[in-house]
């Protein structure tokens, strides 16, 4: 039984209200794939492959940019409504940083496989998707980076919620915020993707209903979650090898990412 009454009482797993669970990012799995990543949290698990830019013809070519396509694979092979509005709210949200003008009159995919769902799936799909780009070499203007933030029965915002705090709580946000340590700081005039730079946000999916305060709190909790899992997923796509962190503390992760321009040229120009 979860209690949080109190944020600083410990969850199920024991984890603090603001501690992610331990991640695992990898890419270049699949051969047959243009570019693939594997994110994982703890037991939530998901591949992502991309395939592309390749030609296409009919309702599907563009002479000014490139097609993304996103198709959400379940475990059962049954996609639902809720599968559905995650390959439009994906394919919505990397359109955002894929720079499509650059291959015109193509289709670029990007395939997801769910292999364990235990909270947090669509937050670790943006982060593989993101990856998975990468590794295939596809121009972006930038990295995103998503979290999914959930308020208990009593009003207790945590990070990162299991699939059985999902359940029980009731609300849960997945967060979606560009990876650039000046968009997610506060009092930046620029604005990004038309919202402020204090909020910095690209997509935000909710389920459930929270109050206006509980929302603004979820976004601040997301936000600094979201500048850790940029230092991780910046070291990873660096390397181009595995990263693997426990129990990453908000003010206590592993490493320091490399200065960001630098990394962008790298992550984005170069890929894999």
């Amino acid at each position: 039984m979860i209690n949080l009454e109190k944020p600083e009482q410990a969850r199920s797993d024991g984890r603090t209200a603001n501690q992610l669970r331990p991640m695992v990012c990898s890419r270049g799995l699949l051969e047959r794939a243009h570019g693939s990543a594997r994110w994982q949290q703890d037991n939530t698990i998901i591949m992502a492959a991309v395939y592309g830019p390749k030609p296409v013809s009919g309702k599907k070519e563009n002479p000014e940019r490139a097609t993304l396509e996103v198709l959400w694979k379940t475990k059962s092979g049954i996609a639902g409504n809720t599968e559905k509005e995650a390959e439009v709210t994906i394919r919505r949200t990397l359109e955002y940083i894929v720079l499509s003008s650059m291959h015109p009159n193509t289709g670029i995919s990007i395939v997801f496989q769910v292999v364990n769902d235990d909270g947090a799936i669509l937050a670790c799909a943006m982060n593989a998707a993101c990856a998975a780009l990468v590794d295939a070499g596809i121009p972006l203007n930038g990295l995103i980076v998503a979290v999914s933030v959930g308020v208990s029965t009593h009003g207790v915002v945590v990070v990162d919620p299991t699939k059985v705090e999902e359940k029980n709580f009731r609300a849960h946000v997945c967060l979606v915020f560009p990876n650039r340590p000046k968009c997610a700081v506060a009092g930046l005039p620029a604005p990004v993707g038309g919202e402020p730079a204090e909020h910095g946000i690209i997509s935000c999916v909710t389920r459930g209903a929270m109050s206006v305060d509980e929302y603004m709190t979820c976004l601040e909790r997301g936000r600094a979650a979201s500048v850790k899992i940029t230092s991780l997923i910046r070291n990873s796509l660096e390397h181009c090898q595995l990263l693997q962190v426990v129990g990453v503390e908000f003010g206590a992760v592993a490493g320091s990412p490399v200065p960001g321009e630098a990394f962008f040229a790298i992550a984005v120009l170069l890929g894999p």
